[in-house]
């Protein structure tokens, strides 16, 4: 064992560039407070998650503990990074210890994975998946995804044990033009798939259309017309999920076998 009490070894994976900002992430940390299967995996007498690959400073997974906080209170939080050099001692209820995928020997509830995969090759993301998955503890859940350098847009997909779930899309309303901006920042396992022929290039095919015919709804802000765009989508007979509430953020998500690859 290592001082910090986590397990000692050599992490799975390899430095990355660790570029971050303050409040990055916050739209990723919004969607997960308010997603009721996360809530749930987190409803234990323990709760533990884990921000991978944290980066050269520790912002996003003090905000990401401060988020879920609000609405799990006894939540313990830890940071990992598999670079020795960006280790910080612990701050607002937060550790930070050396890892990788393996998760240190942590058994977590939530892993967050943001910005990492991006940096590796397509054929390492199912390896890299699946060494995650083996450390989560019962029930437990990973968001692994990418996100521009100031977190206007964002898109993650969620897994359990078994595989991925549900991709999401999010993105500030009053910075995109239409949805297929964010195709650029698509995780790993979808980014080199838009192309035509390909589930997840019909389904921002399709955003983009539905967008395009709310325009008329644009009078009344950028958050209408998307929603009405997502209800003309779901019309359509695509499988797409209405978050309950208003939201600060246009968010598209949909099942993982909507947009999985040929």
């Amino acid at each position: 064992m290592s001082r910090s009490g986590l397990a000692a070894g050599r992490p799975r994976g390899r430095i990355t560039r660790g570029t971050t900002n303050i409040n990055r992430l916050r739209r990723v940390d919004r969607a997960m407070v308010s997603d009721r299967r996360i809530r749930q995996a987190l409803a234990v007498a323990h709760p533990l998650a884990v921000d991978l690959g944290y980066g050269g400073r520790p912002d996003t997974a003090v905000e990401m503990a401060t988020r879920l906080r609000s609405v799990v209170p006894n939540l313990d939080m830890v940071g990992l990074e598999i670079d020795p050099e960006r280790i910080v001692p612990p701050r607002d209820g937060v550790r930070f210890a050396l890892g990788g995928f393996e998760l240190a020997g942590l058994h977590p509830h939530l892993v967050r994975a943001f910005n990492v995969l991006r940096q590796y090759d397509e054929d390492e993301v199912a390896a890299a998946w699946a060494q995650m998955q083996a450390a989560l503890a019962p029930g437990g859940l990973i968001v692994e995804g990418t996100c521009d350098e100031i977190g206007r847009r964002c898109c993650w997909i969620l897994l359990d044990t078994d595989g991925p779930l549900e991709l999401t899309l999010s993105w500030s309303p009053a910075h995109t033009q239409h949805p297929s901006e964010l195709a650029e920042r698509l995780p790993k396992a979808l980014i080199h798939h838009n192309i035509a022929g390909e589930a997840i290039h019909a389904l921002l095919v399709a955003a983009d259309r539905c967008w395009d015919r709310a325009a008329s709804h644009e009078t009344y802000g950028p958050r209408d017309r998307w929603r009405y765009a997502r209800e003309m989508m779901v019309d359509s007979g695509i499988a797409v999920t209405i978050p309950r509430g208003r939201r600060v953020d246009n968010l598209l998500s949909v099942p993982w076998e909507l947009v999985a690859p040929n």
